[in-house]
This record gives structure tokens, C-alpha cells and sequence, in this order.
């Protein structure tokens, strides 16, 4: 038997309860968590988003039979008055946890089906039960924390871009399919048979076009959309605060948007130290093997081709000479670990592509020790542990051959061993400006250079000359911002003059009459006008999974999508009906 709300209003959350509410008459509206029965005596848990109080049912033999009568998940309205508990039952992991209500009635709004999980534990559940009953897995306090946080970050961001003079402005989400880079995902048109909107990738053009406009500065916390393989850090849809001002330069864009960062990370109750390190992109593949290093443990990749430069060890010797080079990772207190350890950490090189380790250590008496001691004689190998290592306790692996293959390889080996020795502190939080990325890069499947961020980057100034006789030499004015070895935002000084628009558009091997069909209304836009302008974008989900201390998006998201691009609960994607395939102009499966 369902009862009904009527006129009755709630009083007070589930949370809000507290010791100078004794002796009030309350109305508490929620979902049933937990029910204990002791005969004459029922104790219920009520749970809305804010918090958790008990209920005590006694005496009234129709009001504890209505209290037995209750499950987990039912939503019920109690209506009592507040008491305080006695000194041996005081629950002080609750906020309400001094007080109970004692139910003068309690009516059930509406019942509800054993739920496939346990919504009151966290116990674990499969991801693809969580999302097929998304709307049960987010009455977890765990999901409702995540969203609140994400809320909290997002209001935040606002207040700040605001008192920055910043315009909050939407653009289109049904616009121009302007392939390079992602898929787009395609919308076919009714009205224009044959012809497709693309949902937006990003708001780039739009938001260069408002500086153009004269807003001077934008942001937009915009959704994207991007046809693209998924992992724990992407999805087809995703947030991102898109962020664009006019007469930028690199200087502007990191003096406004540290200060963001660290208001942000104040609704976690963090300080974060500015200004934040900068590492050049080359020092990032080099000494950390990635373009967005995780810089929590240290453990930089050195380079030691001068040490092995003529060295009797023909391997290393002949890498050099042919092009190559010979790099160096010092594994704190990696000097006592095994030799099956040891062993373990070459098989796991050469599971990443490596052709193999060659380690080097002290021993406990201070001697050298190396798998090459005898080829490569002790100076040699004295000589690289003085380079490399940074303590006599250090474990020095070392690998020979292509110079960015290798820093790739050890990369990843030093963050599996960071992960695995624990040196990744959960709780520290090191944030970096990777600047002076490449402008280009070689894409052999397409036999031409493309852009390594997108085609509107600026190159930087004096490498200007080069970008026809040189162009893997252009170096770019763009910049990320990784945070714990995630990039949390992208960005570039924007390439505001028409004329060296249309020179990277042709480096690029699009042809004048294929950049007037993709970008003409841009390419226009730029004649009349145009501010030196840039910006960044900065994922939303990204950032807060961090500040959750989260490790998938998913987790940080109302309605995510699978690895396989899959919406579980609604069953999206799905079949649609033949009419209207018909009224899009497509062609029905026969």
C-alpha cells in the first residue's frame, strides 16, 4: 500500500539534524537505508543526498508494524520529533549522530524492487552493473560526493573566470565537419538531403571567431564530442572548460589560469604552489620518456653516450656510433632488490618494446657491481653510477639504441616501479607547463606532416623561416598542463595573420580550394580584423577525477558512456525506426 505526500513538506534533510533541534517536530522525506528489528523496538536509517538520520519506532503497535513492513530503498516521509540519544548509543561517524527521531508517523511514498547491489555498502560491483542501474549506483555516497565535488569545482570556476572580466558565451553544437584530428560524429540534415552537421570536437573556430568579434575573453564549459577509441581518462562526450582572451601571450595565459588551478584545488581544502615548473617537451620525452610526466617521484631518465662514448662494451659502444645513444634509470634503493627482481625488470622492458637492461649498483662494501663489470671494465661503469645514480642505494638500469625509443621504454618502466615501491604519493600534487612542443608532426599513414595540436597553432617566432625547408624543426607556442602524469589542460598562442594561416594550411597538404571549403567562413573572418589572441582548454572530468582521487572518469561523470562507447542503462546506441532513416535521406537496411 503506497500512501500519498498530500500537503506535506519537508522540514529538514536527512543531514541537518543537530543537538539544538531536541524537542522539534520535524518532517524528514527520503529512502529507506537500513532497517533493524529488535521485536518492539525498529530502528530505520533515512538517506537523502545530504546525509543520514535514524529513526526510532516504539510503543505504537501500528506505527512498528509499519516500520517492520519496510525495505531497503522504499522512499518513505517521517514524521516525529527529535531526541537526543543516549551517551552509549552516540554514532560520532555521523553528523546527525547525537540525535534520532522518534516517528509519530511514517508513510510510504513508494516501494521499490530488491536492488541488484547493495545501495547502503560499498561493496564491490561490477562496472557494467553499476552503469546498467546507473540511477541506483548514484544514490552511493561515494557517486553523490563525486558529482557534489564536481558541482562545487564548476561554480568555482565560474566565480573565478568572472572576476577575470571573462564572458561566459555558447556556441553552436550543431556545426561545420572540419576533419583534422578526431572522427567526428555526424548529424544528417532533414531539411538539406545529403548534407551533415558534426557535433562540435571543440569550440576552436568559434571561440577565435569571438575574439575576432571583440569579446575579448570567453570561456564556456562546453560539451565535446569526439568519435574516438575510449580509456580510463576519455569518452565520445566530455566537458572542458574552454577558455580564449585576446592580445594573449604564454606569460598572460599562465598568470590567469594558475591562480585558477589553485582556486580550484581550495574546494579539496589543498594549497598548490605557483608559479608551476615548466619542462620543455623535448626534457619531457627525454628525461621522462612521456609528454605529460608524472613528476611525484623524481627518478629523471639521464643520458650517458659521453660516459660509453669508445667504451670496450660493443653494444653500447656501436649504439652510439651508429646515431643512437645509451640512457640511464636510477631506481631508489633498487640496490637491495633481488637479482630475480632485477630479472623481472628486463622481461618487463622488453615486454614495452626495449631490447633489454643492463643494471649497475654498489654493493652493501661499496664495491661496483654491473651485469657488464667485465666487458665494460669498473671506471666505466664507476663512472655511470657517478653520472646516474643519485645514492649509493640506487639500482642503475641502463638500455642502448634509438634515443626517444629508449626514454619511452624507461619511462614506463619508472612509473611501474614508482606505482609498484610506492613512491607516487597519493596525496601530493605536482603540477608542470609542457611548453615548446613540436608545431608538426610525421603521419607515414597519410605521407604528409599534420598538426600535433590543431592547425591554428602559432609556430614560435624564429622558427617561422623553416616551416617550408624544415618543417619538423617548428617549434610551436603551445603548452599543456599535466598534472601527476595526466594532461588536465591544452592550449597555444593562435595563429591570428591570414596570409601565414594559409602558408600551415599548405605545409599541412591542404590545398587552397580545401581550406576555402573547410575553414572559408574562418579564413574570411581572419581579413578583418584579428587580435593576436590564444588560450587553453581544460577537461572538466579530468580535473575533478583528480581532485577525487579517482582513477577513471566514469567515476566523476552523471552518465558515462563504456570502453566500448556504450550507454548501458538507456541502451544507446541503438536501431532507429525506418521513417526515420527515410526522412534523413538515408538508405534503410535492405
Amino acid at each position: 500500500m503506497v500512501d500519498k505526500l498530500g500537503e506535506l513538506t519537508r522540514t529538514h534533510t536527512c543531514g541537518d539534524l543537530r543537538v539544538g533541534d531536541v524537542a522539534r517536530d520535524v518532517v524528514l522525506l527520503g529512502w529507506v537505508h537500513r532497517v533493524r528489528d529488535f521485536g518492539a523496538l525498529v530502528f530505520v536509517d533515512v538517506r537523502d543526498r545530504y546525509g543520514l538520520t535514524q529513526i526510532v519506532a516504539r510503543d505504537d503497535q501500528t506505527l512498528v508494524g509499519s516500520a517492520k513492513r519496510l525495505r531497503p530503498e522504499f522512499v518513505v516521509a517521517v514524521l516525529g520529533r527529535v531526541e537526543r540519544r543516549a551517551p552509549d548509543t552516540v554514532n560520532p561517524k555521523l553528523a546527525t549522530g547525537e540525535v534520532e527521531v522518534m516517528a509519530t508517523e511514517i508513510r510510504v511514498l513508494s516501494e521499490a524492487k530488491n536492488p541488484p547491489f547493495q545501495i547502503a555498502d560499498e561493496t564491490p560491483v561490477s562496472e557494467d552493473t553499476r552503469l546498467r542501474y546507473r540511477y541506483l549506483d548514484l544514490r552511493r555516497s561515494r557517486m553523490q560526493a563525486n558529482l557534489e565535488l564536481r558541482h562545487r569545482v564548476t561554480l568555482a570556476v565560474r566565480k573565478y573566470l568572472d572576476s577575470q572580466r571573462f564572458l561566459e558565451i555558447e556556441t553552436p553544437i550543431l556545426t561545420k565537419s572540419t576533419p583534422e584530428g578526431a572522427r567526428d560524429y555526424l548529424v544528417p540534415s532533414r531539411v538539406h538531403a545529403g548534407s551533415f552537421y558534426a557535433l562540435p570536437q571543440s569550440p576552436q573556430i568559434f571561440k577565435q571567431i569571438l575574439m575576432i568579434a571583440g569579446m575579448d575573453r570567453y570561456f564556456q564549459i562546453v560539451r565535446c564530442f569526439r568519435d574516438e577509441d575510449l580509456r580510463a581518462d576519455r569518452q565520445p562526450e566530455f566537458t572542458q572548460v574552454d577558455i580564449e582572451m585576446s592580445f594573449a601571450t604564454q606569460e598572460l595565459v599562465f598568470g590567469l589560469m594558475e591562480p585558477f588551478v589553485q582556486t580550484v584545488f581550495r574546494e579539496i581544502g589543498r594549497e598548490i604552489a605557483a608559479p608551476f615548473r615548466r619542462v620543455p617537451y623535448d626534457e619531457a620525452m627525454n628525461r621522462y620518456g612521456s609528454d605529460k610526466p608524472d613528476l611525484r617521484c623524481g627518478m629523471p631518465i639521464e643520458d650517458l653516450a659521453e660516459v660509453f662514448r669508445g667504451s670496450s662494451f660493443d653494444v653500447f659502444r656501436e649504439a652510439i656510433e651508429s646515431g643512437g645513444t645509451v640512457r640511464a634509470l636510477a631506481v631508489p634503493r633498487g640496490a637491495a632488490y633481488s637479482r630475480k627482481q632485477v630479472d623481472d625488470l628486463n622481461e618487463q622492458a622488453r615486454q614495452l618494446g626495449g631490447t633489454g637492461l643492463v643494471w649497475a649498483r654498489y654493493s652493501p662494501d661499496a664495491h661496483v657491481q654491473s651485469s657488464i663489470l667485465k666487458t665494460a671494465g669498473e671506471p666505466t661503469v664507476r663512472a655511470a653510477l657517478e653520472r646516474a645514480a643519485g645514492e649509493k642505494t640506487d639500482l642503475l638500469l641502463m638500455a642502448a639504441g634509438e634515443p626517444l625509443a629508449i626514454s619511452r621504454v624507461l619511462g614506463q618502466l619508472r612509473l611501474a616501479i614508482a606505482r609498484k615501491d610506492g613512491l607516487l604519493d597519493a596525496n601530493r600534487y605536482e603540477p608542470a607547463w609542457v611548453v615548446d612542443f613540436p608545431l608538426l608532426e610525421w603521419d607515414a599513414g597519410e605521407g604528409r606532416f599534420v598538426s600535433m595540436h590543431h592547425p591554428f597553432t602559432s609556430p614560435i617566432d624564429e622558427d617561422v623561416g623553416k616551416l617550408e625547408i624544415d618543417p619538423a624543426s617548428v617549434r610551436a607556442k603551445a603548452y599543456d598542463l599535466v598534472l601527476n602524469g595526466t594532461e588536465i589542460a591544452g592550449g597555444s598562442i593562435r595563429i591570428h595573420a591570414p596570409e601565414l594561416q594559409r602558408r600551415i594550411f599548405r605545409v599541412l597538404k591542404i590545398s587552397d580550394e580545401e581550406a576555402r571549403l573547410r575553414f572559408g567562413f574562418f579564413l574570411e573572418a581572419l581579413e578583418y580584423g584579428t587580435p593576436p589572441h590564444g588560450g587553453l582548454a581544460i577537461g572538466l572530468d579530468r580535473l575533478v577525477m583528480i581532485l577525487a582521487g579517482e582513477s577513471s572518469i566514469r567515476e566523476v561523470i552523471a552518465f558515462p558512456k563504456t570502453a566500448a562507447a556504450v550507454d548501458l542503462m538507456a541502451g544507446a546506441p541503438s536501431k532507429v525506426d525506418r521513417r526515420q532513416l527515410v526522412e534523413l535521406h538515408l538508405r534503410p537496411e535492405a
